[in-house]
């Protein structure tokens, strides 16, 4: 059964749609965790410091954080994966090229394909530079963010690659968060508008919570 779901449309849809959803309650968390930073090394130092022994005694050091990547690694396969089967899947049944320029489709829309790409390259660059610290520009520091994050947005190359998915990021929300609706069946007639306005107020408030802070580093706000 699950091998006849998952070689169906809709069953490739509905995985999409549900790996969408879990990677964005992800943005969102750790939006709100980047935000920290606002409060001073000490807060966010400790915050990086808590993700690692949620759910002690019962859970072990970093279990939890470990067990949040391995989700994560799997939304985000399942979501890749799902996504391009259904792009090669769509230029079969219309082999022949041609240009769509139907008014009513959505400069996101258009450009979904290249904005997981996109994403795709910056969740790389973004493990190794504050993660593993491998493409780090200055001394990384394990368990110290708020001077990591700082010597990544002190950078002009940081700051254009972070924007520009941050960016590419709003964009690939408006749309999948609405089509992720569509497909669960949430979406009808009556409630197509406020779904609209849902997804484009979150892909809003996750654009800007996500740049606000190379643009605080680049000002000075956060030093």
């Amino acid at each position: 059964m699950a091998r006849t779901i998952w070689d169906s449309s809709v069953g490739k849809k509905t995985v999409m749609a549900v790996s969408g959803l879990i990677m964005l309650l992800y943005l969102i968390a750790h939006m709100i965790g980047n935000l920290k930073i606002f409060f001073g090394p000490a807060e966010l130092n400790h915050y990086a410091h808590w993700l690692r022994t949620v759910g002690e005694p019962f859970m072990h050091y970093e279990w939890t954080l470990w067990l949040i990547r391995v989700v994560l690694v799997v939304a985000v396969v399942a979501h890749a994966v799902s996504a391009y089967q259904l792009s090669r899947r769509d230029i079969r049944a219309r082999p022949a090229k041609y240009v769509n320029k139907k008014a009513g489709k959505s400069f996101a829309t258009r450009t979904m394909r290249w904005g997981g790409i996109i994403l795709g390259l910056f969740i790389v660059w973004h493990i190794l530079d504050l993660t593993t610290g491998t493409v780090h520009p200055g001394g990384y520091e394990h368990l110290h963010p708020y001077q990591n994050i700082i010597d990544t947005f002190s950078t002009w190359y940081g700051n254009v690659i972070y924007i520009v998915a941050v960016v590419a990021l709003g964009f690939h929300v408006r749309h999948g968060l609405w089509s992720a609706a569509q497909t669960l069946g949430a979406g009808k007639a009556t409630r197509d508008r406020a779904l609209k306005i849902i997804a484009n107020g979150v892909a809003f408030l996750l654009t800007a919570g996500f740049v606000v802070v190379p643009v605080a580093v680049m000002t000075g706000v956060v030093s």
